[in-house]
């Protein structure tokens, strides 16, 4: 009951409160970059699908925690959703400064991405780790294309975005270090189209 409660307690701060960051962002004492009215636009939106990976990502991370019943592994999780709540919090920094906002639909990607962390978690520790590596190495490979998109001016995106980026392959690492289990093919192209309809909608709503 605890382990639900404390799940639940997550879920509403993800979604509905000022998410707060325990290291300061990478973008601190950057001046904001004087951008036009469609660099903004863009550098909002990609901002945009990067916060809502990270609401997903706090959806997985609860859901593996609260299924396993392997007490290291669970601390190991709880660390990675922490490390994934500083990321939302610059993400929602950033969506502060480029006077944009949050996606829409928060609340059905973290359903779905806590229903999928849960699921994983129930077939084994080791799937549920492999799926931690599919995730997290997908996520690091969308930062990048985001660093060859975000407008070369807005340096403040930039530094949040890299150190994401090398934040998740550690975190894909730690979870192969851990015996992780291979996704088969299959699995890696059902999480790749479901990402891709997440951040084509996230982009715009």
């Amino acid at each position: 009951m605890d382990r639900l409660l404390s799940s639940l307690d997550n879920a509403l701060r993800t979604l509905f409160a000022q998410p707060r960051a325990s290291e300061s962002t990478p973008a601190a004492h950057m001046q904001e970059a004087d951008l036009n009215a469609e660099e903004k636009k863009l550098a909002g939106a990609l901002m945009r699908v990067n916060h809502v990976g990270e609401v997903c990502a706090q959806a997985l991370y609860s859901a593996q925690a609260l299924a396993t019943k392997d007490e290291a592994l669970r601390t190991h999780l709880l660390e990675a959703a922490r490390e994934e709540t500083d990321h939302l919090a610059w993400t929602h920094q950033r969506l502060q400064a480029l006077g944009d906002r949050p996606s829409l639909l928060n609340p059905m990607w973290f359903t779905g991405a806590f229903a999928l962390g849960w699921v994983a978690a129930k077939v084994s520790d080791r799937v549920s780790l492999g799926f931690v590596i599919e995730t997290e190495n997908q996520v690091a490979a969308h930062l990048q294309s985001h660093l060859s998109r975000l407008p070369v001016a807005d340096l403040a995106s930039r530094a949040v975005v890299a150190r994401m980026k090398d934040d998740e392959e550690r975190h894909a690492e730690q979870a192969r270090l851990r015996g992780a289990f291979p996704l088969p093919p299959i699995a890696k192209g059902m999480m790749k189209v479901a990402a891709k309809v997440m951040t084509t909608t996230a982009h715009r709503i």
